[in-house]
């Protein structure tokens, strides 16, 4: 095993005032791959201002400014967060968990509207573009397969 020691010893980290931590688990255990970036950034706010049961209140709105984020990717970090187990939400306040057996994966969408197609369809987003571009499509692709 590799020794370490501090690197600047009288700046070594101490337990002044509240506490909050992350387990190890959550990098080792998947937890952290499962996250999309906003998810990660809103999980870890809440645990760096959850009480010692994880308990917080902030407003979406303060958080958003905060954590410089749009309401649409609070929303969706949110509820990522209470889908995959970690977080607990009931309008008001917030609680971290303690992280489950293993990574909760949300279930795989499928693509059934055209919204859904136009946000997630690799062929329906490159005709947007090209219509968008005034561009035709297939001479497009034909020119990228080269």
């Amino acid at each position: 095993m590799i020794e370490k020691a501090p690197l600047i010893a009288e700046r070594v980290r101490r337990i002044g005032g509240s506490f909050s931590f992350i387990e190890h688990r959550f990098l080792r255990g998947g937890f952290w791959q499962g996250l999309s970036h906003e998810e990660l950034l809103l999980y870890f706010f809440l645990v760096l201002v959850g009480d010692r049961n994880g308990v917080s209140f902030y407003s979406y709105d303060k958080i958003c400014a905060l954590l410089k984020v749009h309401l649409d990717d609070y929303i969706l970090a949110r509820n990522g967060l209470i889908e995959k187990d970690l977080i607990a939400f009931d309008g008001h306040l917030f609680q971290v968990l303690a992280l489950p057996e293993a990574p909760l994966q949300s279930p795989q969408r499928l693509l059934k509207t055209e919204d859904d197609m136009l946000e997630k369809d690799p062929a329906t987003v490159h005709r947007a573009v090209c219509d968008g571009l005034g561009l035709d499509p297939d001479k497009a692709l034909r020119s990228r397969a080269r």
